[in-house]
């Protein structure tokens, strides 16, 4: 769930306590072990249809290294109301669309059928409702006249490496505000 991006320099005032993902094949995993940060996995498909009993193994392992700040990327399991509420205002998702707009999957697609103009990211806060938290940082991309789905997420991931960090930091060191790259 805490993901590392290549731009986390030395200054940078989060530090990664544990890397843990769903997938115990995700490539952040190999990534973090690399540079000497814990990892774990759970992974979900274990549980079948029981989420309670999926988050109770994930809550297990992030108390242990009592985290200050959550950061999802990548993370595709809807959590419930309970786990996010545990850990409320401290928990950050990075989602790749400029919400509100394309809450949810196929974001890429739907900015497309839609004929925006530009497409990005948005850094917020998690809460219950699926990609519905305050905005603490959006990232734009300019959509092309033969942009497809693949060419615009790539475009979009680009941007996604640059924010996620920027708004990191600003949120440990507790700044306020919406950050907007361009």
């Amino acid at each position: 769930m805490l993901t590392l991006c290549d731009s986390m320099v030395a200054d940078h005032p989060a530090r990664p306590v544990l890397v843990l993902s769903n997938d115990p094949s995700a490539k952040g995993l190999e990534r973090a072990a690399a540079r000497g940060i814990a990892t774990a996995a759970v992974d979900h498909r274990q549980f079948g249809a029981d989420r309670e009993a999926f988050e109770a193994e994930l809550i297990k392992l992030l108390d242990a290294v009592e985290p200050d700040i959550i950061c999802l990327a990548g993370f595709m399991r809807v959590l419930t109301a309970g786990f996010v509420e545990r850990y409320a205002g401290r928990m950050l998702n990075i989602h790749p669309s400029l919400l509100p707009k394309y809450k949810g999957l196929n974001t890429h697609a739907r900015a497309l059928e839609a004929g925006d103009a530009e497409a990005g990211c948005s850094v917020h806060v998690v809460t219950p409702e699926l990609d519905d938290g305050p905005i603490l940082g959006q990232a734009r991309v300019q959509v092309e006249k033969d942009e497809t789905a693949d060419t615009l997420a790539a475009k979009v991931l680009v941007q996604e490496h640059r924010l996620y960090p920027a708004v990191l930091r600003r949120f440990a060191e507790g700044k306020s505000g919406v950050l907007q790259l361009t």
